[in-house]
């Protein structure tokens, strides 16, 4: 039974790598070495693919929460700040554009209709 245990602690250190199928085979090949009985074969077959996308899905979840937290530390912008500030410089942009036509339009008044020195005093 010992020899048992230590393939089976092998096997579980590398299980997230294999697939659903390996898995069968290595029960199967217990169990046709006398290992392990059928029942209790397709048991631990169901645990260990039930364990593996368990510890596939933990992984992918730390693996996730490390990208996001270096992206945090790291201060770049998200989405939504780089679309506010386009909104912003859009925005800019409009005001500038007002202001030098209106700036246009008082220069091309001023050259239209010219006033006498006088006549601007008064």
């Amino acid at each position: 039974m010992t020899e048992l245990w230590k393939k089976a602690t092998l096997f579980g250190i590398g299980m997230w790598a294999l697939t659903e199928e390996k898995i069968q085979d290595f029960t199967d090949d217990l169990i046709e070495n006398g290992e392990m009985r059928k029942e209790e074969g397709k048991k631990f077959v169901r645990e260990l693919v039930d364990e593996q996308k368990k510890q596939k899905e933990e992984m992918e979840n730390r693996i996730t929460a490390r990208v996001q937290d270096t992206f945090k530390k790291a201060d770049y912008a998200t989405r939504d700040e780089v679309k506010d500030l386009k909104e912003m410089m859009i925005g800019l942009e409009s005001k500038i554009d007002m202001l030098v036509n209106r700036e246009k339009v008082m220069h091309e008044q001023e050259a239209a209709s010219p006033l006498s020195k006088e006549e601007e005093d008064i």
